[in-house]
């Protein structure tokens, strides 16, 4: 009884909570695992286990994902003596890099000398994904005059991004 206590108050104040259904699915591909293991002699693929189980194989991932232990992005990887690696040192972000900053500036800069019209074009098509003919109809001017206009302010920001 007292075991029992102890393993529900982990359970309950856990860092991090993972739902009784992904934890079953965790348990069900840890049991599938080993009867593959000593039946094959080897370790299974991901796929082997979702077809085994007849799961997605995202599902499998999540599921052995949800049961390994977290660990702290401070946690030394590596260590030669005087100086260690942690997690996150080997963690990139290609996203938010120094480059990417100055492209998105740059680009901003760039559609900011577009007059009003050729950015409502250039948003119609690219962000809300509508064809020349539609932005056509909701702006009032024909197909041919969009492609025109849309073509000239694209050529624009080339030339702002990348001049000659």
């Amino acid at each position: 009884m007292i075991s029992g206590e102890i393993r529900r108050y982990l359970r309950d104040n856990s860092a991090l909570r993972v739902s009784r259904s992904l934890r079953d699915t965790a348990y069900r591909v840890m049991q599938v695992k080993e009867a593959f293991l000593t039946e094959y002699q080897r370790e299974p693929s991901v796929d082997d286990i979702a077809r085994l189980l007849g799961l997605e194989t995202s599902e499998v991932v999540m599921a052995m994902d949800a049961m390994a232990d977290p660990v702290s992005l401070f946690e030394p990887v590596y260590n030669d003596g005087g100086e260690s690696v942690a997690v996150m040192d080997q963690i990139g972000d290609n996203k938010n890099t120094d480059a990417a900053w100055l492209e998105r500036i740059a680009l901003t800069e760039a559609v900011d000398k577009l007059g009003e019209r050729e950015k409502r074009i250039l948003s119609m098509r690219f962000f809300d994904g509508r064809t020349q003919m539609e932005v056509a109809a909701a702006i009032g001017i024909s197909q041919a005059q969009v492609s025109r206009l849309e073509k000239n302010a694209v050529s624009q920001i080339k030339k702002a991004l990348f001049p000659a």
